[in-house]
């Protein structure tokens, strides 16, 4: 069984996104299984207005007519793959505020189970952006969230939920075996941080742990 992470530098417009995954993607090894694993916002990565335009429902199992689903799904039936595609804005009904979303899609494009992010990202950086408010835009999932799959059960997690070992701790008891960490960490949060927590998470529930984080 394979396992891939695929690192971006995602902007703010979905068309240009979705070229340079296409060309990440076929680039991906011919053995399977494989698990593909894409960073938080693989999709859009920009200002509060950019997410809410591009949220989208999530649709029924095969993407539905969303665009950004629709063409996650034919990835990974085309590749034959798992597809974990990281974290990308989701309306919520009767709301002016968004999920963050993790959507993982099997190797016939269906797909098998999402996860709202549970811990938003409201901290002081110091860096040139300086203030992160992630609670102005987007509201906290709740519960955590496992996925059955070939390399055993994938529990789900974004970025910042990192910092929280008790969510880990919760799959890992519920059965995870792998551990998914899709992120958009700080250039300055991401070199103090990054690696330590990742092996941390590791190491205390003795789980793997397969990380992609956006670059640039």
């Amino acid at each position: 069984m394979w396992l891939a992470a695929i690192q971006l530098v995602s902007g703010r417009h979905w068309q240009d996104n979705r070229e340079q995954i296409a060309a990440e993607l076929a680039l991906l090894p011919r053995e399977r299984p494989l698990l593909v694993l894409l960073p938080e916002n693989f999709a859009l990565f920009g200002e509060r207005q950019g997410y809410l335009d591009g949220a989208e429902t999530i649709g029924p199992a095969l993407g539905g007519a969303a665009p950004i689903q629709q063409q996650l799904a034919e990835w990974a039936r085309d590749y034959g793959i798992w597809l974990v595609a990281g974290a990308m804005p989701t309306t919520i009904a009767g709301s002016d505020h968004i999920h963050t979303s993790t959507l993982v899609f099997d190797p016939s494009g269906e797909r098998k189970g999402h996860y709202h992010k549970i811990h938003l990202f409201d901290v002081d950086v110091a860096d040139n952006h300086g203030r992160y408010r992630e609670s102005e835009t987007f509201s906290p999932g709740e519960e955590p969230v496992l996925v059955d799959s070939p390399f055993g059960p994938l529990g789900l997690s974004i970025c910042y939920d990192l910092r929280f070992p008790e969510l880990y701790r919760r799959l890992a008891r519920a059965g995870a075996r792998v551990l998914l960490v899709p992120a958009a960490f700080t250039a300055v949060t991401g070199e103090a941080h990054w690696e330590p927590l990742l092996r941390a998470r590791a190491i205390e529930n003795q789980c793997y742990v397969v990380a992609a984080n956006q670059g640039g």
